[in-house]
């Protein structure tokens, strides 16, 4: 429906950005790819084992380039990291490159949803889970905002609900450009 847009979603670990994304994408009919998805196809290894052999700055340089690959595409929803815009180059290349939705989510809401999850480098070996998820979202939220062209509260929302009201603003706002 909308196949020169891309769609980039943002927001903290947990906040639903694969499960919108996917829902978001079979709505417009647009391909989704999620980002950190696409570094282990490239990679061939989990995001846990690159943040074990080569750091978080190596990781954030594989999560640069591949940003900077699948942007230049045009109409799809693609789902980033909830650390991608702590790179400049990230941000820039999303906002100048598709609409970014902002997907917000409480520090209970993360924690809740991230509670289970051993794919998450950053809580992997973390005592206190909860001072990290909010120190993380006190630097980031700042840089979510400064991108964002529409924020939507995931908290005690179903991802159908979400997708939805982003579909909505999409269109409504791709209708008047």
């Amino acid at each position: 429906m909308l196949p020169h847009h891309n769609i980039f979603l943002i927001g903290p670990m947990g906040a639903g950005k694969t499960t919108v994304g996917r829902r978001l994408a079979r709505a417009l009919g647009l391909p989704f790819v999620d980002s950190d998805h696409e570094i282990e196809a490239r990679t061939g290894v989990e995001i846990p084992y690159i943040f074990e052999r080569e750091g978080e700055a190596g990781f954030r340089l594989r999560e640069r380039q591949t940003i900077a690959d699948l942007a230049q595409r045009q109409g799809l929803v693609m789902a980033t990291g909830g650390g991608a815009v702590i790179t400049p180059e990230n941000r820039t290349t999303l906002a100048q490159n598709g609409m970014v939705v902002y997907l917000h989510a409480s520090v209970d809401q993360q924690l809740s949803r991230t509670r289970h999850s051993r794919h998450r480098p950053l809580l992997q070996n973390a005592p206190d889970r909860r001072a990290v998820l909010r120190q993380l979202l006190s630097q980031r939220e700042p840089l979510y905002r400064e991108i964002a062209d529409l924020t939507l509260i995931t908290d005690h929302r179903s991802s159908r609900h979400v997708a939805r009201e982003a579909e909505n603003f999409i269109k409504a706002h791709l209708l008047r450009v």
